[in-house]
């Protein structure tokens, strides 16, 4: 963590100062180049772990949480060193705060690891794979992202048992892919940038291999699926009075009584934070029950509720309305928040805004549904539509060629997402075209990877102890 009081733009060293928002192409390019003096591509394969504690920040992040749940969090961490490191993004933030970066902030995702890729519906209807998880979002040194992905390649790699060249293949392929697409976008205008999207049809032409587009075609389908009504059918039961009720599934479901008025409050005050013609639409549905709901992995914990609505005619609608703390990025990687341009209002300094905000910026196309409130007891939360069409990998069961192609995937998208910044083009301009920073951040993984299995040895000493509550298996 940085020392007290300081934050990590004060405390590590830099660069560069920042590119201003609205610098031409030519000072951009110039800016980007000129780091590559002050910053050497190949100290981004450097890693020292300094005075660390990692333990200590996932004790510090349980002690805000739903404390019958910290269990299931520390269970699901101790599945294995790729589960540990999808909980920790926090203790990642601190070691990567004391870390020499180019000084370029981008609007980040604060937890780009591959997990956190997956397919899901466009308010079109149209199904697209990109970035779908912004709890930690916000302004960030680019390069965190881009590690943050690379070593969950790794690590997944390792997970799975393939060979040492096979993961190397990997994590360069998506570290490549970054670059290349970064690079693809910076010689687009702003506009076509703010345009381009990945399409399906194009990911399903563009696979390797026949199996690739046999896994790709299959979870489509399966993520097509998945929409308001199967999931009534699933969670839902009908009462003798003919009213649709969350049917309890402990620890993983629980409804909740006497919160009715506070639910409603808060579900108005979001409706206040949705397009005029979303509001409308939902303001057709009434809210019939609601549970609260055990998620992810990282996440576990935090209160998230999901809702139940029905229209008129008795069509349902979930929403999920999740809890939205600061940012690791803000807590352990001491980046100060700071508001996006022209959205500086008053919702600004809500943590439901900051990720509602982010995802719009990050992501091609955006759940239509996103809001954020403030509760009554000021915890803030965002709201999104649950399971809408949505599908993730199974990265149990893929081999080390699709993992590569999943990678340059990833890669690409992460690019597209931080091309979304004012400092693209210098970005793209520091990496060239030389594959210096790619090998450097493949190093680098390597080595975090490696404390990472010391980290989870250490966690799963600290959990037989008996200095974690462990409940497994849920």
């Amino acid at each position: 963590m940085t020392e007290k009081g300081k934050t990590a733009e004060e405390d590590a060293p830099v660069a560069g100062g920042e590119l201003k928002r609205n610098a031409t192409r030519e000072e951009a390019l110039a800016f980007g180049k000129s780091l590559r003096s002050r910053a050497g591509r190949s100290e981004a394969g450097r890693f020292a772990p300094g005075s660390r504690d990692p333990i200590g920040i996932i004790e510090d992040q349980n002690r805000n949480r739903l404390q019958d749940l910290v269990p299931v969090r520390i269970g699901r961490m101790l599945e294995s060193p790729f589960a540990y490191y999808r909980g920790t993004a926090g203790p990642m933030a601190a070691d990567l705060a004391g870390e020499p970066r180019s000084g370029l902030l981008v609007t980040g995702c604060g937890d780009a690891h591959i997990a956190n890729f997956g397919l899901f519906a466009a308010p079109d209807r149209r199904i697209i794979f990109d970035m779908n998880d912004f709890d930690e979002a916000g302004p960030c040194p680019w390069e965190w992202d881009v590690k943050r992905m690379a070593c969950s390649i790794e690590l997944a790699a390792r997970d799975r048992g393939f060979s040492s060249e096979q993961t190397g293949a990997a994590v360069l392929s998506a570290l490549r892919s970054y670059r290349e697409a970064m690079s693809a976008l910076a010689n687009m205008s702003a506009i076509d940038r703010f345009y381009s999207r990945v399409e399906m049809e194009s990911l399903i032409a563009g696979a390797r291999t026949k199996r690739g587009r046999k896994a790709l075609e299959k979870g489509i389908k399966k993520a097509s699926k998945k929409t308001s009504e199967r999931v009534l059918e699933k969670i839902t039961v009908e009462t003798e009075s003919g009213q649709r009720k969350i049917i309890a599934q402990p620890p993983i479901l629980q409804p909740i009584e006497g919160l009715d008025e506070m639910v409603e409050r808060g579900f108005r005050r979001y409706l206040g934070t949705v397009q005029a013609d979303r509001a409308l639409l939902l303001s057709q549905f009434r809210l019939v029950d609601y549970a609260l709901r055990v998620v992810g992995v990282g996440s576990v914990g935090t209160r998230c509720f999901i809702l139940l609505l029905l229209s008129p005619k008795g069509a349902p609608l979930f929403l999920q309305l999740k809890e939205a703390g600061p940012s690791v990025l803000e807590t352990y990687g001491g980046i100060a928040p700071r508001p996006l341009v022209g959205l500086g209002d008053r919702d600004s300094a809500m943590a439901g805004y900051r990720v509602v905000s982010s995802q719009q910026v990050l992501q091609a196309a955006s759940d239509p549904f996103l809001g954020w409130v403030r509760g009554d007891a000021g915890v803030d939360y965002y709201v999104r539509q649950f399971r809408d069409m949505k599908g993730s990998a199974d990265f149990s069961t893929m081999e080390a060629g699709q993992l590569e192609n999943y990678g340059a995937l990833c890669g690409g998208l992460l690019a597209r997402g931080h091309s979304q910044s004012p400092g693209a083009i210098g970005i793209a301009a520091y990496l060239g075209k030389s594959d210096r920073f790619d090998r450097a951040v493949a190093k680098w993984s390597r080595a975090y990877a490696d404390q990472t299995e010391k980290d989870f040895e250490a966690f799963e000493e600290a959990a037989e102890r008996g200095r974690f509550p462990v409940e497994r298996g849920v």
